[in-house]
This record gives C-alpha cells, structure tokens and sequence, in this order.
C-alpha cells in the first residue's frame, strides 16, 4: 500500500498501527540557490530520513555534501571525537594525523576534490572543520578498528579495539526469487551514537563514472554500511568479517575505493578488480555484488591477503559478520567458529532456516520480512537481541564481547533497505529507519535503566521506527 504526501506526525501515527505502510518519496524539482554550485542540488526529508541530490563536478558535489548537510556533519563530528576517544583509547588528534600522513597519498585526486569541496561547503554554513577532520570521520570504520589495533599490537600492546561485526545482508537471483530476478537487502547494525544518525539518503550523478543511489553518514563520500545501487546496474552490500586481524599502511583507504566501485564498476569483475586494487585491509567484508543486467549475483570476501569470489545465476548469498573462506578465517581473524550462539553464527543459522523456508518467493515484501526477523534460534523465540537478524543489543546481558560491545550496549539494527531488479531499473530502493522489530531507543529511558553508559548521555540520539519509504533518484531517466 503506498501513501503520498503524509505529513511524517501523520506517517508515524499510522506506523503505529499498520508498520508494514509504505510511503513513496516523489522527486521534487531542485529550488534555485544563489552559489551555482547549489543549482542542481536537493534536500528534503521525509520517514526519518535526509535525502540529497549532489550532482557535478567533484568540487561541487562536495561542496552541495558539506553545504546541504552542514548541521548534521558538524553534529557527528562533536560525538565522533569523544566516542572513538572513550572506545578506542585514542585521541581525534591521532585520527587526524593518520589521515594526512597515511591516507590522504591514497586517495583519488576526484575525491580528495570532493573532501575539499565538503569542507568548503561546511566552512560557507559557518562550520569549523577541515580536511583531516573529514578524512577521519570518512575512515571512521578502518582506522579506529583496523590501523589502530594493528599499531597496538606492533608495538606490543594490547589492541585496544577489534575489528566489528555489523550488518545482516543478503542477495537472491533465478528460482529463489518469485519473479527470478535479483533481491537485495541490508540492515545497517552499529552503535547508537553514530547509528542514530545514520540516516542519509545519497543520489550522486558525477561528471564521470555512473549515479549512485545509496544509503549514508552526513560528510562521508562513500555509503559506508555499504547499500547501493548505480545507473550500470550494480547491486551492492556488504556485512563485515567480524575480529579481523590485518592493515597495510601503504595501502588505499576502503572508503575510497569502495566509493570508486560503486561509481564506476559496470560488472562483478570491475568491482572486485577496484576494491583488490591498493587492498589495505581496512573494514573488511564479505560483499554482495549482483549485476541486474545479467542476474549474476557473487559473494566477494575480501580480507588482506586472501580474497574469494563466488558466483552465481541461481540461488542466495548472505551474510552476518562470519567468515566463508576457512583460510581467509584461520590466517586473518580469530573468529571462534564453534561458538554457535555468538551473534553471527545464530544468525547465519537463521538465514538459513528462511532461506529454505522463502526460496522461490523472495521479492522485496519477503525482503523487508527478512531484515525485520525478530526469532533467537538459541531460544526458540521471537524476541529481538543480539543474536536475531534484526538486532537490538541494549536489552541483552550478554552484549556481543566479540565486539567489545558489554551487557546492555546501546546498539543494534539501526535501518534497513530493500531493492528488486525492477527497482534498480528505475534507481529506486525502500528504506526504514530505526529498529525494524521491537521498542523505539529513547535516550533518556535507557540511561536510567543502565546508568554505567551515562558517559553517552550527550552523544546518544533517539531511535524512532520510521515506515518504509520509497527513494528515488531525482528526475531519473535512462
């Protein structure tokens, strides 16, 4: 069932009621602007989301990123600072250094432009922030969790963070999707200082190189939990190797070329041949690439030095923070595969048990059901926490210690996204907001409940479910 213009008191009133409503965001024509760099530009908001049209030259899709979204990047940049400081024993100071004299060489010329073009569209909004502040916050998963426990233990320490495991994900093609073609869905698992404002909506249409409809953090070039889709007819996600072990500080930082990817690989060969390419170890992943032209779908783990593909026309891939390759697991984490009830194994399980029970009729409703799903296989029942595909982990006594996440931490599923290959076409997804299963998160609740997080009392934002709501690529035509 689609609704137009709902207001969104109006929207979540009905959500209550009938979560499964669906809201379809029409393209609005852009408004003018006085800089020409904003000409072409777009906000607007709707389900709990901040859709943005960027489009140009890299200066000035970043300029439109850093102008449109200047209250959100400054936002995330003042609890960024002091989370990362708390969780990671390191200052902003050190982010900021490795970013300019490790990352930045690394970089593309067409997207250090885009970095720049943010901060000069951050400083015209009157926000201080500079281009190492957005390096940092652009590399905010690989070198807090990736270069900073790999420094630790070179010089012999303790690693003072390890490597996290966020995401549930999956990719379907040929006879286990109802109308064979390809079905992809993703929620977004992270903390609830960044994950609350995980709620961005990106349409890129470069100079160069393909669109990009995509999911993202306010100042971050690339979708960074990995949902996108391009005009080539890629299909992109990803879940993270949980306790992975490996960095090259000669390598390219991931956020750059799984940006370069997404704009410019036109097959699973061009994606995988991008993100190989100057391979630094960071945010490792098993990705999930289809390409809607062919109905191809691949599983492509990539750690540091082993990486698999698998390939398909027919069948599922899907992920929930577990390695797949045996060697890629035993040389480059120290993942415990037999600890079936840690949260990625239940959840792997769990995949299973729907993807016997769904083969066949996978389509994007069926999608959204699966990235909801709320059953523990530990216990048998339908109670969201860390072990459920939608995860929900500050109502849990166990946390998830694989990533360093202690009894009642405040994180879990923090949105979803759905697409089929009719979808793709027309550069279209569905997106909710917020848990997808169980209670909304209010701060103020849970801080009294669980007072030992009271240091985040300032960082934390409300979590509020939002319904699905459909995006689309600003006045798209192929």
């Amino acid at each position: 069932m689609t609704f137009r213009s709902l207001s969104l008191t109006a929207a979540a009133l009905w959500f209550i009621f009938a979560p499964r409503l669906r809201f379809e965001v029409q393209a609005a024509e852009p408004k003018g602007a006085a800089d020409v760099r904003l000409k072409a530009s777009e906000r607007r908001e709707q389900g709990g989301w901040i859709y943005v049209h960027l489009e140009g030259s890299p200066n000035s899709i970043g300029f439109q990123h850093g102008y449109l979204l200047a209250k959100e990047i400054e936002d995330l940049l003042r609890v960024i600072k002091p989370f990362q400081e708390k969780t990671t024993g390191r200052e902003w100071a050190f982010y900021r250094q490795a970013s300019e004299t490790m990352l930045w060489k690394g970089i593309d010329r067409e997207y250090q432009d885009e970095i720049d073009g943010i901060v000069m569209g951050l400083n015209a909004q009157g926000v201080k922030a500079d281009r190492w502040d957005l390096v940092a916050l652009n590399a905010l998963e690989e070198l807090p969790y990736y270069y900073a426990p790999w420094l630790d233990q070179k010089e012999g320490k303790k690693p003072s963070a390890h490597a996290p495991g966020n995401c549930s994900a999956f990719i379907a093609t040929g006879n286990a999707t109802k109308d064979r073609r390809i079905v992809m869905g993703h929620n977004c698992w992270t903390n609830y200082v960044t994950g609350s404002r995980w709620n961005i909506v990106f349409d890129v249409k470069p100079e160069r190189g393909n669109r990009i409809l995509m999911d993202g953090l306010p100042g971050v070039i690339v979708s960074d939990d990995d949902f996108a889709i391009n005009s080539a007819g890629m299909m992109i996600t990803e879940t993270t190797i949980t306790q992975f072990n490996g960095w090259d500080p000669a390598g390219r930082p991931e956020f750059s070329r799984a940006r370069k990817a997404m704009q410019y690989a036109t097959s699973i060969d061009e994606f995988v041949k991008i993100m190989v390419a100057g391979n630094n170890g960071g945010y490792a992943n098993d990705w999930l690439v289809g390409d809607n032209k062919t109905g191809e779908i691949a599983l492509f783990e990539l750690g540091l030095e082993h990486y698999i593909v698998k390939r398909t026309k027919d069948g599922v891939y899907f992920g929930s923070n577990f390695p797949v390759d045996d060697e890629l697991a035993r040389t480059e984490t120290t993942f415990d595969a037999t600890k079936k009830e840690s949260s990625p194994l239940a959840r792997k399980t769990r995949w299973e048990q729907l993807i016997k029970e769904r083969f066949g009729k996978i389509d994007v409703e069926i999608a959204e059901e699966m990235e909801s799903d709320d059953y523990d296989v530990i216990t048998g029942k339908h109670e969201a926490n860390e072990r459920t595909l939608c995860g929900i982990v500050e109502v849990s006594p166990r946390g998830v210690p694989e990533w360093d996440w202690g009894p009642f931490f405040p994180g879990g599923t923090v949105q979803s996204k759905v697409v089929d290959g009719k979808m793709a076409e027309h550069m279209k997804i569905w997106a909710a907001f917020g848990h997808a299963s169980g209670p909304d998160f209010h701060v103020c609740e849970f801080l009294k409940e669980h007072p030992e997080y009271e240091w985040m009392r300032d960082l934390l934002g409300d979590l509020k479910k939002g319904p699905w709501t459909k995006f689309e690529a600003s006045n798209y035509s192929k």
